[in-house]
């Protein structure tokens, strides 16, 4: 016997075996249609008995192995079934002649035989034969299983009587002795009779038996009796055992084991369900309830081990089973004609020991098999062989064992003996041994943490997969299992061996790209896309938020249309918990339809070269989105690198960047977010607001150097400066371009001074908008202009005094020194320049240039974003570098002629490097060289200031009094500083400025500067008497009159003044003796009455003038307690001038 069967198994030794072959020439769709009919009658119960038989089924059965029938009865054929086309009765007798000739190759152990005839109609047809069945079609053969049934009844007949002859102890029979083919040699002309010792005919005769009684176990076994059958077996083994008929005990034992088996696993050891089916009988009912835990026999008995053993007494426990099988295969192997039985019977064992869940035992046994000899094998036995091997480890639970020889078949499928290799076969083979190296197709698998398997195999059959699907002529396939070497793998690979994939990959797919579809094999399997997720790693994606001047911002409503109305309470925390999720992956800010969006990716190459991506863009859903592809290349072994992937919302909603797309290597690849390991995300969802116009803005001053830094946190996207000098005011033209796609329809400009330590004056930035508003809405493309003035105007002290102080002449009111931010150490002039000026010194040093920043605000809107409540902010910076123009370096005053006017005396210094000229409204030019200093006196009217604030709302404004003082002094000085319109120029630039004195007076000069709250006028003849001197006539009697306007809000007086006359004599020297020179036409002193708030008073006197010149009148108030209360400031009366000239003739 030279041919094994694999599916072998212990309960095949109580079948009987039907071969069903063609006669003639059969489509093999048809023959197989009807022999899948046949082998459906695989069992059927004996009429009148208990006792089921079953019948094993061959399409094709070696004849060689039917010669051993006589050693196991299950290998004879007793049965054949043929199955031919016949259309003629003219055909029907060669016909029968083939199916005589097929029962001649098994004719000496067939039992019976059976012709199916499908086509033949007619006599022939009608004629009624046992061994003949004929039918009209294939279609029209309903009594197949009926004739089958007969078939195999006919076949018992003849197997009981077999069984029933052999089993009968005739004495005095002679009993033949069988034998296996190879033994046949050594058994010719041997004559038992006489020949023969009596020891060694004894010998022959138990030999004899003993073959006899395993061959009518193995009858009884078929006939269904299977009690019997183990009775005789054990007889056998006896009898065998003491000849040392090693061959014949071991198939003795063999069929003891399998009697044992089928009594304890009713259900089959092949592995395949409802292969068995009892009909009857008491010993197969038992068994099958030993196998339900806690079930009954017939006689109410817990079926337990012991006592079913104890009914057998003959059947071997299932740990005796094992041992004798270890024994029978030690008998078999003694004989190098015994292989196939050897092998079959340990592939048997292995089946058993499968059921047991014993592997280790069963590993034994197959490791045995797989060093059993047998004669040379052809290839396809060779790859039979070890596919059975492979799913005999797998049974046992050996994955990686099973994988091994199933790989070894795969490989014996193109092994370079045979003239057509099988690709196909051996591609099927090798996806068949994945799973037992814990290797699986899905890439998705590989993303679940710590790999598993055994990479340097699992890449081995990975490339060997590679080169079977490229040889079956499939370059799809190929491509798809090198990308998932590349993906899965990379980080095992070697540098060569990276560039040997890539290469082999990029050669791939120049003739067959790689996509992302699914590749369906024609046995059904798919193979799942393979996205490059790790060429290159992507270790952070973020989404950006769009620049500054683009954002979106939400209009400012009225109260109430911002309150969500999801949920009456402000709190809740089913609705916390419900949007948490939601909230950690959508982002606070907004995308505009229509606008450039941009994602970051951190990114890193792994390979040992230069990595080229092309066509890398983002995957997204929810909205329209174009994605703009970029390309790029990575150094080798990159560490993290920022690769910014743009597209464009074309519509309104919520989009979701799902994760993005590559071409590397010429393979197509979407890579998902969800199925990066390792990766981090601040969210990936936004929502995209309506279009809005684009402002760009353009300005007439240059870009500065300098990038202002809002203490707000706004990015300001434009920065331009301006050098002026303290005072100087400019222009600043700015064009307002629309480069969007929707009309501009709304602006709004606000402006925002920086922190600064320098004190301004004045407003800094200003404008007027109707102009720019005028020339709205403004189309896309079109632009429109916007005019914003500038002024500075920082403090214009000084702290040194570079001039004689003016109280030496015994005149000056009042005088200080005034405190300098610049902190500049100025000298006076000595011809025209500083002599030596200290290092850092100079006036124009760079060091003495301070600088105002300032931030203008464009809130502009329209179209779409405009109607849903959006808006986009737009911020220009202004830094004002501002050098010094002139300073002050000393102020004060001098009384005038007029009680009403002052004379105000600066101190002017120019601190420019250039010639300057400094004028006021009331006064002539004043020029100064550089680093000049020179004195300028200004006759100036005082000042009615009124009181500052007059009501209540306004007081609450100032936290306390000397806030309330501050804001007084600086209104007032803003009002001296209008009237005086100090203004310098610079004429070799042709630039101009204002000087202010804002700041630079204090509450002592403001005193002199303001009209006192008590009025006085002196009236000479009913003229007012300030200035000029008055006129009158020696001898003529003039009136004079004082005059009290009470401004303050008090009632005052009454008062008592006294008229005293002197006259100067311009040398430092008053007469005031003039008793015979002036005299009163009544009393020299005046009473005033009291003057309410806003009143006035007066009082009147005369007087006579006796001498001609000039006479001065000084009018003193008496002291008393009145006038004691009030500030000597209220007391400060005009001058009076009387000129007396000679008298009419």
């Amino acid at each position: 016997m030279s041919v094994p069967d694999y599916m072998q198994c212990a309960e095949d030794h109580q079948t009987l075996l039907v071969v069903v072959q063609p006669v003639g020439i059969v489509s093999e769709e048809n023959f197989f249609r009807i022999y899948k009919r046949i082998c459906s009658v695989s069992q059927i119960s004996v009429r009148d008995s208990q006792r089921v038989l079953y019948i094993r089924y061959r399409h094709h059965y070696p004849p060689e192995n039917n010669e051993w029938g006589d050693f196991q009865t299950h290998r004879k054929v007793v049965g054949l079934v043929t199955i031919t086309d016949c259309f003629s009765a003219k055909d029907w007798p060669q016909t029968f002649e083939k199916f005589h000739m097929q029962k001649e190759i098994y004719g000496a152990t067939l039992y019976d035989s059976r012709l199916f005839v499908f086509g033949l109609q007619g006599e022939v047809a009608e004629q009624p034969r046992t061994d003949v069945a004929f039918y009209p079609s294939y279609e029209d053969c309903q009594t197949v299983e009926r004739r089958v049934e007969d078939f195999i009844e006919s076949l018992f007949i003849v197997l009981e009587s077999k069984r029933l002859d052999r089993a009968t102890d005739k004495s005095g029979d002679k009993v033949p002795l069988l034998c296996v083919p190879f033994e046949k040699k050594d058994f010719v002309g041997l004559d038992t009779d006489s020949s023969m010792l009596l020891g060694l005919k004894r010998h022959y005769k138990k030999r004899c038996q003993g073959r006899m009684r395993k061959h009518v176990g193995d009858l009884c076994l078929q006939a269904g009796m299977l009690q019997d059958s183990l009775v005789h077996y054990h007889l056998s083994v006896e009898l065998l055992r003491s000849v040392n008929d090693f061959l014949w005990l071991g198939a003795a034992l063999e069929g003891l084991c399998s009697a044992s088996v089928i009594y304890h696993y009713p259900g089959g050891t092949s592995g395949k369900s409802g292969s068995r089916r009892f009909q009857g009988g008491s010993l197969p009912a038992e068994a099958a309830n030993r196998h339900r835990p806690g079930a009954l026999t017939t006689n109410g008995i817990n079926a337990d081990t012991s006592t079913e053993i104890g009914r057998a007494k003959n059947c071997l426990s299932p740990e005796d089973i094992i041992d004798k099988y270890k024994e029978a295969i030690s008998y078999y192997s003694k004989y190098k004609n015994a292989g196939v039985i050897e092998l079959e019977a340990c592939v048997k064992a292995v089946r058993v020991l499968a059921i047991q869940k014993r592997s280790m035992d069963a590993s034994e046994f197959l490791q045995n098999a797989v060093y059993i000899n047998l004669r040379q094998l052809s290839e396809e036995e060779k790859i039979q062989r070890y596919s059975i091997l492979s799913e005999l480890y797998e049974l046992i639970g050996f994955r990686r064992k099973s994988a091994f020889f199933k790989r070894v078949a795969a490989m014996q499928c193109v092994a370079p003996s045979i003239a057509e290799p099988g690709w196909r076969a051996c591609y099927k083979l090798l996806l068949e041994t994945l799973p037992g190296y814990s290797l699986s197709l899905d890439p998705k698998d590989f993303n679940k943490g710590m790999h598993r398997g055994w990479a340097a195999v699992q890449m081995r059959l990975l490339h060997e997969l590679v080169y079977a699907s490229r040889r079956m002529g499939n370059p799809a396939l190929s491509v798809r299992h090198l990308s998932f070497l590349l993906q899965t793998m990379l980080d095992f690979l070697s540098d060569q061996e990276k560039k040997d994939v890539t290469q082999s990959l990029e050669s791939s797919t120049s003739k067959c790209p790689g996509t992302m579809e699914l590749i369906t094999l024609p046995d059904g399997l798919t193979l799942p896309p393979v996205p490059l997720t790790k060429l290159p790693i992507v270790r952070r994606v973020k989404l950006l938020n769009l620049p500054a001047s683009l954002r979106p911002q939400k209009m400012k409503s009225l109260l109430g249309q911002n309150v969500s109305t999801k949920s009456p309470f402000i709190y809740s925390p089913i609705i916390a918990h419900s949007r948490g999720e939601e909230r950690s992956k959508k982002i606070d800010f907004q995308w505009v339809q229509g606008d450039v969006c941009e994602v970051q990716l951190m990114v890193y190459n792994p390979m040992p070269f230069e990595l080229r991506v092309e066509n890398m863009g983002l995957l997204t859903s929810g909205v329209e989105f174009e994605s703009l592809p970029a390309a790029l290349s990575l150094p080798a072994e990159s560490g993290l690198y920022p690769v910014t992937l743009v597209g464009v919302p074309q519509t309104t909603g919520t989009i979701t960047v799902n994760g993005y797309h590559t071409t590397v290597f010429g393979v197509f690849s979407d890579c998902l977010l969800d199925s990066l390991p390792g990766i981090k995300t601040s969210g990936s969802t936004v929502e995209v607001v309506p279009a809005l116009p684009r402002l760009q803005i353009s300005t007439s001053l240059p870009r500065s150097a300098h990038s202002l830094q809002p203490s707000s946190g706004d990015e300001v996207s434009t920065h331009v400066s301006v050098q002026l000098y303290n005072g100087e005011a400019q222009q600043l033209v700015i064009t307002l371009e629309n480069i969007g796609l929707e009309p501009l329809e709304k602006l709004e400009v606000t402006s925002k001074i920086l922190t600064t330590k320098e004190k301004l004056y004045g407003d800094f930035l200003s404008w007027k908008l109707e102009e720019t508003l005028a020339q709205f809405p403004l189309q896309p493309g079109k632009v429109a202009t916007f005019t914003v003035d500038i002024k500075v105007k920082l403090d214009f002290s000084c702290q040194e005094n570079l001039l004689q102080d003016l109280s030496d002449d015994g005149i000056s009111v009042s005088g200080f020194p005034l405190c300098s931010p610049f902190r500049q150490v100025v000298r006076p002039r000595v011809e025209s320049k500083p002599a030596n000026p200290p290092e850092g010194s100079k006036p124009g040093d760079p060091s003495h240039v301070k600088a105002l920043e300032a931030v203008l605000h464009f809130k502009y809107s329209g179209g779409p974003g405009h109607a849903a409540g959006y808006h986009r902010s737009l911020s220009l910076g202004l830094r004002a570098e501002v050098e010094p123009s002139v300073f002050f370096t000393r102020v004060s005053t001098l009384p005038a002629t007029s009680s009403r006017q002052c004379h105000l005396l600066l101190d002017v210094f120019n601190s420019t490097e250039r010639e300057l000229t400094v004028s006021a409204r009331s006064s002539e030019e004043l020029t100064l060289h550089a680093g000049e200093c020179q004195r300028m006196a200004i006759q100036v009217d005082k000042f009615n200031f009124e009181s500052f604030p007059e009501s209540p709302g306004e007081k609450a404004q100032f936290a306390n009094s000397k806030q309330l003082e501050e804001e007084r002094q600086e209104a007032r000085g803003l009002e001296i500083n209008s009237k005086l319109g100090i203004r310098w120029r610079i004429p070799s630039l042709k630039r101009t400025g204002e000087a202010s004195v804002e700041g630079l007076l204090n509450q002592l000069v403001l005193e002199h500067l303001q009209l006192a709250p008590l009025q006085w006028d002196v009236l000479v003849d009913g003229q007012p008497c300030d200035c000029e001197a008055a006129a009158c006539r020696v001898g003529d009697p003039i009136r004079l009159e004082v005059r009290l306007t009470n401004r303050s809000p008090r009632s005052v007086g009454p008062f008592a003044l006294t008229v005293v006359p002197y006259q100067d004599h311009q040398n430092g020297v008053h007469n005031y003796d003039l008793r015979s020179a002036v005299s009163f036409v009544g009393s020299s002193t005046f009473y005033l009455d009291a003057a309410q708030p806003s009143s006035q008073s007066a009082c009147l006197g005369a007087l006579l003038f006796l001498y001609t010149g000039d006479f001065f009148l000084h009018i003193r108030f008496h002291e008393d307690s009145t006038s004691k209360e009030l500030p000597p400031s209220w007391f400060c009366l005009p001058s009076v001038h009387v000129r007396a000239l000679e008298g009419r003739a």
